[in-house]
């Protein structure tokens, strides 16, 4: 790995754990972006990007990740809201695109739209989603992604692990779109009472998606804008790269899982 880094350079930031990484002299910054259920020491220059993800690790040390809300242009907020929206990988069970299907087609008459994910998927086994009252487009990205978020009244997202961070949220949450999901991982410190509700129950959550209209588009769409920008995740970096330069770690001790999960999936009541 040390043979990969030219001459002259500063510092290094890993996104992703090789072999070797805590060999190299050249200072560095690991970002752990995934979850683990394993208790092997992580790199003292470990930072991860939520409260919550860093807690589960003893660890304090965090930065959110931010995206570049130019390449994602203006919220038309005449354009009409016709359905609600899962956004995620469909075939992965953890994302519970069942239960929110599920949770939608449980109200009256509102729908869903689910992207990334198909009707038909061999994937993870035959699966079959029958009800009409949900739309699927497949992987989705830019343009068709933007629009098809800026349509949706919420965000439907009632995951069954603890989510690091969630895209899916903030992308969500800036087309001014509240979040419906469970109360895991990551998503009580970013879903506040003011932009969504959080239950592992499907009737709490089909109820609160009867009440959209209580919610602010607007203020959703500011609160993303402004927490979630990639100024603010670039400002956060650059603090960590200056006392990792000024010879310093991030931690004292090398952060470590503090608790085996000894259970795949969590609490999901429908």
């Amino acid at each position: 790995m040390a043979d990969q880094i030219p001459e002259g350079i500063d510092i290094v930031h890993f996104h992703d754990e090789h072999p070797g990484m805590d060999a190299i002299s050249t200072p560095y910054l690991f970002t752990l972006h995934g979850n683990k259920n394993v208790q092997k020491p992580l790199p003292l220059n470990t930072v991860f990007i939520s409260a919550d993800h860093a807690s589960r690790f003893g660890s304090t040390h965090y930065v959110y990740n931010g995206m570049d809300w130019d390449d994602y242009g203006p919220v038309d907020w005449k354009l009409e809201r016709s359905y609600f929206h899962f956004l995620g990988n469909a075939a992965w069970r953890l994302k519970n695109v069942k239960g929110a299907i599920r949770t939608v087609t449980s109200t009256e008459r509102e729908r869903i739209d689910v992207l990334g994910g198909v009707r038909f998927n061999f994937e993870m086994g035959l699966r079959f989603t029958w009800t009409p009252r949900a739309r699927f487009h497949g992987m989705v990205g830019g343009e068709e992604k933007y629009t098809l978020l800026n349509g949706s009244k919420g965000l439907v997202f009632p995951v069954r692990w603890h989510e690091p961070m969630g895209l899916a949220i903030i992308e969500s949450l800036y087309f001014g779109c509240p979040v419906f999901g469970t109360p895991y991982g990551s998503l009580p410190e970013i879903v506040s009472e003011e932009f969504g509700v959080l239950s592992h129950r499907r009737s709490v959550l089909t109820e609160a998606i009867e009440n959209v209209d209580d919610f602010d588009r607007k203020r959703c769409h500011e609160y993303a804008r402004d927490t979630y920008s990639s100024k603010v995740m670039t400002d956060s970096y650059i603090r960590y790269f200056e006392k990792i330069l000024n010879g310093d770690t991030v931690h004292e001790e090398q952060p470590i899982l503090q608790k085996v999960q000894s259970t795949k999936f969590l609490p999901w009541e429908d």
